[in-house]
């Protein structure tokens, strides 16, 4: 085909946090790697559409709420203005171009190739890299970590006013009326950011809850939050119709018509495995068109692995990158593999949301027999301190041997919470061990230890 030809080891396509987590650790165990990437960077949705950015404009919004709230204490700090050119510039030059650098010196030092270009299958031992760089990689291995984009609603295509969540993120302007159509936790982060610049946001959700399939007693926090917060939340409605005009977007909602500046949809995520030329090897995906993989991350052709977002849920990069490190691993013959019972997953809301291991409604939906300890942030002398008393812990426990079985946090730095809860139910510790462990005083880690002494005290 006149491309050139070369045998390497492994070949990575996708350079997202699986797909690079998974390049440094082979390079790491003596194995030539590739990535190939269609943009030829390393960091993936991850850094420049997803989780970077995004936390970026989170903690301006944080900044924003702060200095709102400081008035309570007696510090007035005038109206806040936003000026969004050196927002947008401190997002891309000082926080994602920056971590872009770190990750581009690390695939250095390891060794660790990057070719821009599209990888699709030719076979089960050929990567054809199609783009500015055309080359067939033969591969002893191959990890495909493709990752996700936004999902999209049928009939509904992206324009100016018509919003996904990786345009949002470049705040091309603060609309004054903002549709957010999704209660999910990308809905809910960006509503955020928009209502703390200045839009005035209605949110519509399908389901009759916010963040579907997360606790309740949990999720109640950011709802009463984003009562106020937002101009409107409606649940157990649906989006009906959607029609661009002169003076903006007419969107129909249970019936009723109203007029937007803005749209955003924030539905989901879709793995993106399509026209990789997967139908030339043995691997199988699912009827979402997720790759289907054994616990060592492994498809059913045993030279292809699959990590990240384009094996399923939950489209996390911190699963990714453990999944990445785990199919490394395996591939340089080493016993390793993927155990998805422990992954702490975070909604970066104010107040935050998280939560490990096994939850209440999943016992519940499970049928199993648990206990729970709650210790409410309101008794919290370190809550109190920062005025942040919109706040519970809880721990979910066997009944019979005291195990840690999960944990969920809401509040002001849930996120880093529920790192402690992590650990202790990955290492199958028991409450009494966190009750004796002593915590700092007055701290927010606290609440970890007075919610384990509920236990052993009822």
């Amino acid at each position: 085909m006149g491309d050139l030809v070369r045998e390497v080891d492994v070949v990575v396509v996708g350079g997202g946090p699986g797909g690079y987590s998974a390049a440094f650790r082979c390079a790491e165990l003596g194995l030539e790697t590739v990535v190939v990437d269609a943009g030829k960077r390393l960091g993936g949705a991850c850094l420049f559409e997803g989780c970077i950015p995004s936390k970026a404009l989170l903690h301006v919004a944080a900044v924003l709420g702060e200095a709102e709230r400081a008035k309570e204490f007696g510090v007035d700090f005038g109206p806040a203005r936003v000026s969004l050119d050196p927002l947008r510039k401190w997002k891309s030059e000082r926080v994602i171009a920056r971590l872009a650098r770190g990750l581009v010196g690390v695939a250095r030092s390891k060794g660790v190739e990057v070719v821009g270009g599209r990888g699709v299958f030719e076979d089960a031992r050929t990567v054809r890299v199609e783009g500015d760089e055309p080359q067939a990689l033969k591969f002893r291995h191959v990890i495909v970590a493709t990752g996700s984009a936004p999902a999209r609603l049928r009939g509904v295509e992206p324009s100016e006013r018509v919003m996904d969540s990786t345009a949002a993120l470049e705040v091309p302007e603060v609309p004054e009326r903002l549709l957010v159509v999704g209660g999910g936790y990308i809905g809910l982060e960006l509503g955020q950011v928009y209502a703390a610049l200045g839009s005035a946001v209605t949110l519509v959700e399908m389901t009759d809850g916010l963040l579907p399939g997360a606790d309740r007693d949990l999720v109640q926090w950011v709802a009463r939050r984003v009562e106020k917060q937002f101009a409107a939340v409606r649940l157990n409605a649906r989006l009906e119709a959607l029609r661009e005009t002169a003076g903006g977007v007419e969107a129909t909602v249970g019936g009723a018509s109203l007029t937007f500046d803005r749209v955003l949809f924030a539905v989901g995520r879709r793995p993106l495995t399509e026209g990789l030329g997967l139908e030339t090897t043995r691997a199988k995906t699912d009827a979402r068109g997720f790759l289907e993989v054994d616990a060592r991350c492994a498809t059913a052709e045993p030279r292809i692995f699959a990590v990240g977002d384009a094996t399923g849920e939950p489209m996390l990069a911190h699963r990714a990158m453990r999944q990445g490190k785990v199919a490394a691993e395996v591939i340089a013959g080493r016993p390793a593999a993927f155990d998805n019972t422990v992954v702490p997953a975070v909604v970066f809301t104010d107040p935050e949301i998280a939560w490990c291991g096994l939850t209440e409604t999943r016992a519940a939906a499970e049928g199993r027999t648990v206990r729970v300890a709650k210790f409410q942030w309101a008794a919290s002398g370190r809550a109190a301190t920062l005025g942040r008393s919109d706040g519970v812990t809880k721990l979910v426990v066997d009944p019979e041997s005291g195990r840690l079985l999960g944990a969920g946090i809401a509040g002001p730095g849930a996120g880093e919470l529920i790192a402690e809860a992590a650990l202790a139910v990955e290492a199958a510790l028991l409450a009494e061990d966190l009750a004796l462990t002593i915590h700092t005083h007055p701290t927010l880690s606290e609440t970890l230890m007075e919610a384990a002494e509920t236990l052993l005290r009822g």
